[in-house]
């Protein structure tokens, strides 16, 4: 019986249909790339640029201390890098993602979750904007995750998106140095230039 070569889209680069990508496929990839699987197909993006950890890293610390710890804020959140999400078929990896504690009360013990974050956020690249904005957003509405951040670390933009209906409705977009107070998590200032310092 022959085998069918594996659906794989490295960059989202055009390539010919193959077999739908398994688990096992995300498992047998090098630790140093960051592999999905949306709608069958396996993405593997390299590990983030150092302008994309910043900005991830600093974002999490900026909402994680008043909405997941509640130090100088109100709590009630768990904000997490880069969780796995089983979602049906599709296997992601947001840059960030929460949960509010009365959908998810603790953090289960599991290397993935099946329970559908309440907000997302992904932190675009050259090489995973292409990603994040047409493959994966159809997902995390399907799956009604309430809140999508799109953040250009080279652009110096935060884009909030809010499910409306089967889709995400543009809220607002902010850039550069804008003090903001953007939801889910407008309880809070955010300074968006803490995301840009190099």
């Amino acid at each position: 019986m022959a085998s069918h070569p594996l659906r794989y889209n490295q960059g989202m680069s055009d390539g010919p249909t193959r077999r739908p990508a398994t688990y096992e496929d995300l498992l047998a990839l090098p630790e140093h790339v960051v592999g999905e699987i949306v709608a069958g197909e396996l993405h593997v993006s390299p590990r983030p640029a150092s302008r994309h950890a910043r900005a991830s890293s600093r974002l999490g610390e900026r909402i994680g201390g008043p909405f997941d710890s509640g130090r100088g804020g109100p709590g009630g959140w768990i904000i997490l890098d880069e969780p796995e999400l089983h979602l049906g078929r599709d296997v992601l990896v947001p840059d960030l993602a929460g949960w509010r504690r009365e959908r998810m009360p603790e953090m289960p013990d599991a290397a993935a979750f099946t329970l559908p974050p309440d907000w997302a956020c992904e932190i675009l690249s050259p090489s995973t904007s292409r990603l994040d904005r047409a493959a994966k957003r159809p997902v995390y509405a399907r799956e009604g995750i309430l809140h999508l951040w799109l953040i250009d670390p080279i652009a110096q933009t935060l884009e909030v998106f809010r499910l409306d209906g089967e889709g995400y409705r543009l809220v607002s977009t902010y850039a550069g140095d804008a003090v903001i107070e953007a939801e889910p998590f407008a309880a809070v200032p955010l300074e968006l230039g803490a995301l840009w310092e190099r």
